[in-house]
């Protein structure tokens, strides 16, 4: 390479890093088409669940709209731009044909079913199946999360090997139920004020969503989570 082309490239290096941070952001993003889908997906739902997140940098996003074999809870890091794709289970209740696909949502005690739309997760405590994470509901369809125990937790039939035998996972209760590895993965990645968000979305390979969305979701009123702030739980 001549001189004059070294100066030219080592110029252009330069006027990169001089770049302002809002001319940076527009730099080509990492990954596949899925990946970009899901960082787009996990921007828009930070940003509508406002300061009810207090951690930012790692988004989980459980996509109910492919088959429970499907890697299809997605943990999204926006400070390193990766993906890493997991297994979780959906409610019974969701899926009373257990054939592996979700069928219907609800937010209603004793229905055993999932339940879309955005959640914080909130601190690790004890229960029947080991070591969970609390959740809070953020939106109508989801607000009476932390009444019907909605949590996340390992379960042996949230475990990659259930797939194997039976070509599909177990069904919760309800909650996000994974593998003991997966979960222990969640547990340290995922809890403490981070955005849990469960959608249909059937997003596929090249970005596509093979599933359509639902009516939009909007913020529920505080209930749940005001009185879990206040101590009131």
């Amino acid at each position: 390479m001549k001189r004059r082309d070294l100066i030219k490239t080592g110029l252009a290096a330069g006027a990169v890093l001089a770049l302002p941070p809002a001319r940076l952001a527009a730099q080509p993003i990492k990954g596949s088409a899925r990946d970009r889908a899901l960082f787009a997906i996990a921007r828009r739902e930070l940003e509508r669940a406002g300061d009810s997140i207090w951690k930012r940098d790692i988004v989980g996003i459980a996509d109910y709209g492919v088959h429970s074999a499907e890697r299809r809870f997605h943990f999204v890091n926006l400070d390193l731009q990766e993906v890493h794709s997991y297994h979780v289970s959906h409610g019974q209740g969701s899926d009373p044909e257990h054939d592996g696909v979700l069928n219907r949502y609800s937010n209603v005690e004793g229905s055993n079913a999932t339940s879309r739309g955005a959640y914080v997760t909130w601190e690790w405590y004890k229960g029947r199946y080991g070591t969970s994470v609390r959740l809070g509901g953020l939106d109508e369809t989801n607000d009476n999360a932390l009444r019907r125990y909605i949590v996340m937790h390992r379960a042996d039939y949230a475990e990659p090997s259930h797939i194997d035998r039976w070509g599909r996972l177990g069904r919760s209760n309800g909650c996000f139920a994974m593998g003991e590895e997966q979960f222990r993965i969640a547990l340290m990645n995922l809890s403490g004020g981070r955005l849990l968000f469960a959608d249909s979305l059937g997003l596929q390979e090249d970005g596509s969503f093979q599933s359509a969305n639902l009516e939009p979701l909007r913020p529920s009123r505080p209930s749940d989570l005001q009185r879990y702030v206040t101590g009131a739980f």
